[in-house]
């Protein structure tokens, strides 16, 4: 249990029949008049929809505890993507679902934190920003502007992604991994 008054970015707490969710910012309201106040915005660690709530100040609310280690992605096997802690060497295999969007980034080796409650995979997060190879897009022609200057391309993971057209195939570059956005070129 922790009180509205020791609430953090990144808490994740445990309301309303069981549901997890995750402190995205909070603000300490003391209004002249009336008692004080805390105004959240917390996202559902599942479902990933984002909420406004308000608590009373000083209220104990029930905190879940969230066990975020940073694991290596290993393989696919079947739905299943495995990870494996790179500490202890344990193996992990974690549903598409709770994979998610993460999915469009990851190649064989590449480092994300999975978060666990009770056992149970929560989510699978990403650094903001990856290194990927463009395995197929086609020459860029001169003289065409008519789409703003940018081409579809295919990542080594096959998620496609729109990119400037001087990208060639082969070429690494640096991708959001929140937004799909193209962000510059990777020198080797």
């Amino acid at each position: 249990m922790a009180s509205t008054n020791d609430l953090k970015n990144g808490m994740v707490l445990k309301l309303e029949g069981g549901q997890l969710w995750s402190v995205v910012e909070f603000q300490h309201v003391k209004p002249g008049k009336g008692p004080a106040f805390v105004r959240t915005k917390l996202k559902n660690v599942l479902s990933g929809k984002v909420v406004d709530k308000t608590f009373n100040a000083g209220v104990k609310v029930e905190t879940a505890t969230v066990d975020k280690r940073d694991m290596q992605f290993s393989y696919m096997d079947g739905d299943y993507f495995v990870f494996m802690d790179v500490k202890t060497y344990d193996q992990l295999m974690v549903d598409r679902k709770a994979v998610g969007d993460a999915a469009n980034f990851l190649v064989e080796g590449f480092t994300a934190t999975v978060a666990q409650h009770e056992g149970e995979v929560l989510f699978v997060e990403l650094p903001a920003a990856v290194e990927l190879t463009i395995e197929h897009t086609d020459p860029g022609v001169q003289g065409d502007r008519s789409t703003g200057g940018t081409k579809p391309a295919k990542l080594e993971t096959g998620h496609e992604i729109q990119v400037p057209l001087f990208v060639t195939t082969g070429e690494k570059v640096k991708v959001d991994t929140r937004t799909s956005d193209y962000l510059g070129r990777v020198s080797s």
